[in-house]
């Protein structure tokens, strides 16, 4: 017999990805196909990279799919017999015409389940500061579509009962219509000086709310350049933003900042920014590869117990050596009597996962620093294996060989240029869509550069350094960052955006 598919109607929430309901993001994970709106977060969309993927977007009358090809999709998925999710803006049921879907399943003897998500109606006021409800000024509030239906003549809202309502008045997709919103609810007798805002991309980092009295609300909307996606909001309420403003007075509110890590290590240098109010574009202009020769570091992790130290100076690093000593059924315990000794917090904590809590962090994050952490610790004729980057400078290993000490200089792995998508970043950056690009290292520099076939796309961009490395071969292509890590970490990094654009709040 054949296996009848499930449909599961998946609010994706409002704008951020992180406004997904946590089953929301468990059916998206485990799916068969997904039939995705248009605005849906890229992010969400990646959760369910191995599934099919169905654009069915629809804005302004661009429509990537009619609603009737909408539910024959669906309904042809369901037949046969994968697990889909249709992930829908906000919630299905408010104007999403989730309703309709729904119909056209049960039609079709399809089994579906909703799931509810949170409506731009509530989330893109509350990110501008506006509760749509308050003791105060609010004790009710209404969503009215204001696209109505084509064909239908006269309105079928009823603006005189509309105009009326004391409490908050929420309008979804009504740009197109706002000159009519406003003059129905003005002739109906509302108040020409009710407070009325409008936000636009509501919980996304390139949000932006205007407010004016309604009968002016068009004008400013018009003189700010307001367009879709943007929710209407009507009532008292609207006044409190300047009160309540929360989100756009992040401290990175409105910048739009590219992360140069390698992809694997992006993701918590990315959420930091984009806590801070960021717009983040990921540009992973390395990877993390294997050696040339994987050779050196299989025979060191085998003959371990020969070394009195073993010296870490990145989290990769860490990484490559337990995955060799994995291969050689090996474990945190093969380090036993070592001494080991890293570079940074974030090595730290990579060998703090493996269990690995005794080690020498020297206070300077460089090669430089944990020299000299070491100069009074390794006797000389003491074997030292230095796990790192192909392509790492020679300080830390002449150092330790000037102290007597038999090093071995393992590269555990090597970095390589990535340069998907550099066309679009460097049209982001002629455009001036760019305010700041960050560093973590060295290589980040010179493979971006490659990229961009050089520093003159960079130049008048505000550039922002890990440490003292990075920022010198910054200064070796000409460039000079605007601000370097007080602390070189990535902590210490995003610390260093925030702090350079104090005087620019919003």
């Amino acid at each position: 017999m054949h296996k009848k598919g499930f449909v599961y109607l998946v609010g994706a929430g409002c704008g951020s990805a992180d406004l997904i309901t946590v089953r929301g993001l468990r059916l998206l994970q485990s799916c068969d196909a997904v039939v995705y709106d248009d605005l849906i977060d890229p992010a969400l969309l990646a959760q369910a990279a191995h599934a099919e993927q169905h654009p069915a977007g629809k804005r302004c009358g661009r429509h990537s799919m009619p609603q009737s090809e909408i539910n024959s999709l669906l309904v042809r998925l369901g037949q046969s017999g994968k697990t889909v999710v249709r992930l829908k803006g906000g919630d299905p049921f408010v104007f999403g015409r989730g309703g309709e879907e729904a119909e056209e399943l049960r039609d079709h003897g399809l089994p579906y389940e909703v799931v509810p998500g949170v409506t731009s109606a509530i989330a893109a006021p509350a990110y501008a500061g506006i509760p749509v409800t308050h003791r105060d000024a609010a004790s009710s509030f209404t969503v009215i579509t204001g696209h109505e239906r084509d064909g239908k003549g006269n309105s079928a809202i009823p603006w005189g009962q509309v105009a009326r309502l004391k409490g908050t008045l929420v309008f979804l997709m009504g740009m197109e219509n706002l000159p009519r919103i406003v003059d129905n609810l003005v002739g109906h007798g509302m108040d020409p000086a009710t407070p009325a805002a409008v936000v636009r991309y509501g919980t996304w980092p390139m949000q932006r709310t205007v407010c004016a009295p309604l009968a002016s609300l068009e004008e400013r909307v018009g003189e700010e350049g307001i367009e879709n996606p943007a929710v209407i909001v009507v009532g008292q309420v609207a006044a409190l933003r300047e009160r309540l403003s929360w989100a756009e007075r992040k401290p990175l509110f409105g910048k739009t900042v590219v992360v140069t890590r390698a992809r694997h290590q992006a993701s918590a240098l990315a959420s930091s920014l984009e806590e801070r109010g960021a717009q983040v574009l990921e540009f992973p202009a390395i990877e993390i590869a294997p050696p040339t020769d994987p050779r050196p570091l299989a025979e060191a992790v085998a003959g371990i117990e020969a070394y009195h130290w073993v010296v870490f100076t990145s989290a990769n690093g860490v990484d490559a050596f337990f995955a060799e000593a994995a291969a050689q059924h090996l474990d945190a315990r093969c380090l036993a009597g070592v001494e080991v000794a890293a570079i940074g917090t974030g090595t730290q904590a990579a060998l703090a996962a493996h269990g690995i809590t005794q080690v020498q962090v020297a206070r300077e994050f460089c090669a430089e620093g944990l020299a000299g952490l070491l100069a009074d610790k390794v006797r000389a004729g003491e074997r030292v294996l230095i796990a790192r980057a192909e392509e790492a400078r020679d300080v830390l290993p002449r150092a330790l060989e000037e102290q007597g000490a038999l090093v071995s200089d393992v590269a555990a792995y090597r970095t390589q240029a990535v340069a998907e998508g550099a066309e679009a970043l460097a049209a982001a950056l002629s455009a001036g869509d760019v305010d700041a690009v960050t560093f973590t290292s060295s290589s980040t520099v010179t493979n971006l550069l490659a990229c961009l076939g050089g520093p003159t796309l960079l130049e008048g961009t505000d550039l922002y350094s890990i440490g003292p490395v990075t920022t010198e071969t910054l200064r070796a292509a000409g460039l000079e960052p605007r601000a370097q890590a007080a602390e070189y970490t990535i902590a210490g990094l995003v610390a260093a955006l925030v702090d350079s654009q104090e005087g620019e709040l919003p």
